[in-house]
């Protein structure tokens, strides 16, 4: 937090303290929605009353948007109804769906029977849509004209418009309103006003269906690096447009998404105060990964039963040192090779779009790492023999060339997996981050523990 925003943050709460509401109202009145949206979410619930209380609606709505999922249900809960429809009429309809799509059925009824019918009935048109697709996300307010208009015929639509919204083009639709292209408003200020709309058409104008990914949408966002991008439906017919202010918050959305994802969490965990739910949820990840080191210990057991009673020492020789070091830089470099291949998917980067290339790549890397890990590895292993003194039933470079050759075959094994496993998740249709969480972290653990006992095994008989 900046030092003004802390500045402020102190100001309303003496205000708050002191419960002077006209000063509070005259403090609030000049600042950003999204300064006091953080002050919100920092503040206990009655302060947050005094806070709405004294705000205009318009900023009211603004504040409702900005602030967290959690601390939005608990203003919901906090606000009296007519206070509540009172905020949500100001709201843009694309805002206010995503906003009843988080209440309970009851409420969001409730609140839709209290918003004029047209306006319902295109909320609810909003809704029915995947919230993580292009129909979820776009704005269905815009300007069409058809292409047999003039350009002052042009004008005048975007005059009686009287949209509270920037409009940086006019998209044009035939006579069964199908979409044609757009016209830039530059043109329509340059050219004579007799000029026909059907000759200044921009046929290559990008669009997105209402059925894309949020996440694609963004990339084809980045890739033509657009403002704004009309969303057409099955039949190519024009239901809206999605402007570059909504693919920020979208990037930001699927950035925070993936960062949980691979650290084996869930974003839902911060939408919501109860530390149970917090913690159900972070279970949920963690018990199959309590199934997975149970796995590795179930490797060892097996191997222990390998060893006669003149090797005993060695198993414990080669488990209790190098075992963790094994899965740790195997489970590490695979989580890498994954990081790269999920992000590249997720950006939409050529280069992770095309899995030979990737593969070439990536095994070359893994090799040189495996070879180092496994060399070092080895020196290592040979240092901490040292240091254990002699040691009888083990064999030092039987050990030491396990050890090196188990942490390269480690290592390959588990770039494999974080190199393929992201794009068979992205195949069938699971998300890739899924591919670098614990889950599979805990695999390799198993796997690599594997490969380190079954060749010290096979090197010592």
């Amino acid at each position: 937090m900046a030092d003004g925003q802390r500045k402020l943050v102190r100001e309303i709460w003496a205000l708050l303290e002191s419960n002077d509401a006209p000063a509070l109202k005259r403090l609030l009145a000049d600042q950003r929605s999204s300064d006091i949206a953080e002050v919100v979410e920092l503040v206990d619930n009655d302060q947050r009353r005094i806070i709405f209380d004294v705000l205009d609606s318009p900023i009211s709505a603004e504040v409702l948007v900005k602030v967290n999922e959690a601390t939005r249900a608990e203003l919901f809960d906090l606000l009296n109804r007519s206070k509540v429809k009172q905020i949500i009429s100001e709201l843009d309809h694309d805002d206010l769906a995503d906003l009843l799509a988080e209440l309970p059925p009851p409420e969001r009824a409730d609140l839709l029977d209290s918003i004029p019918p047209v306006e319902s009935a295109e909320i609810k048109e909003l809704m029915r849509y995947s919230e993580d697709s292009a129909g979820g996300i776009m704005d269905p307010l815009l300007i069409s004209v058809h292409e047999q208009d003039t350009v002052a015929e042009a004008v005048n639509e975007i005059r009686a418009a009287e949209i509270d919204e920037d409009f940086f083009s006019v998209y044009v639709v035939d006579k069964d309103e199908r979409f044609l292209g757009d016209v830039r408003l530059r043109l329509l200020l340059t050219r004579p006003e007799t000029t026909k709309i059907a000759d200044l058409i921009d046929h290559d104008t990008v669009y997105v269906t209402v059925d894309m990914d949020q996440e694609e949408v963004r990339n084809i966002f980045s890739k033509n690096d657009l403002i704004v991008a009309p969303v057409l439906d099955k039949e190519h017919k024009l239901v809206g447009r999605i402007t570059a202010d909504r693919v920020i918050e979208v990037a930001e959305e699927e950035a925070a998404e993936d960062l949980y994802t691979m650290a084996g969490t869930d974003p839902d965990e911060l939408d919501d105060v109860s530390v149970f739910r917090a913690a159900r949820i972070r279970m949920t990840w963690l018990l199959p990964c309590l199934f997975g080191t149970g796995v590795t210990a179930l490797v060892l057991t097996f191997f222990h039963g390998k060893f006669d009673a003149g090797q005993l020492s060695l198993i414990f020789a080669a488990a209790f040192p190098f075992v963790p070091m094994i899965a740790a830089i195997s489970g590490n470099a695979g989580l890498q090779t994954s990081a790269i291949v999920v992000s590249g998917l997720a950006t939409g980067h050529l280069a992770a779009l095309k899995m030979g290339q990737v593969f070439n790549r990536e095994v070359r890397i893994a090799l040189l790492v495996a070879l180092s890990c496994g060399t070092l590895g080895g020196v290592v292993c040979a240092i901490l023999l040292n240091l254990r003194g002699p040691q009888t039933a083990i064999e030092p470079l039987r050990l030491i060339f396990a050890f090196g050759t188990a942490m390269f075959s480690a290592i390959m094994v588990a770039t494999t997996l974080g190199l393929f496993l992201p794009f068979v998740f992205r195949r069938i249709g699971i998300d890739p981050a899924i591919s670098s969480g614990p889950l599979v972290t805990t695999a390799n653990d198993s796997i690599s523990v594997a490969i380190y006992m079954t060749l010290t095994l096979l090197l010592v008989q």
